[in-house]
């Protein structure tokens, strides 16, 4: 039980610190030509990930999903390209 509450405790807290970092302030830092390692220091983890490997080119979206918006980071070969959100101002 203790371990559960520990766990549960826990999962909170990262949550919280994530969805802090995901402010319509810190999506303008993001900026083309960003890396992933870059753009996860700034808004943390993605909640969802979707990668295409295509002959010649590699491009990976980044999803952020809170309660209040969405962000969308589109990276191709691994350099941001381009940003969209529904965060309010």
């Amino acid at each position: 039980m203790r371990r559960w509450l520990g766990a549960a405790v826990l999962s909170a807290l990262l949550l919280a610190c994530s969805g802090q970092r995901l402010t319509q302030a810190n999506v303008d830092e993001v900026s083309e030509g960003m890396t992933k390692k870059q753009v996860e220091s700034i808004l943390g983890p993605p909640t969802a990930v979707d990668a295409k490997d295509f002959m010649m080119l590699k491009r990976t979206t980044y999803t952020y999903r809170q309660s209040n918006g969405t962000v969308t980071i589109l990276f191709k070969d691994d350099k941001v390209v381009a940003k969209s959100s529904t965060l309010p101002k």
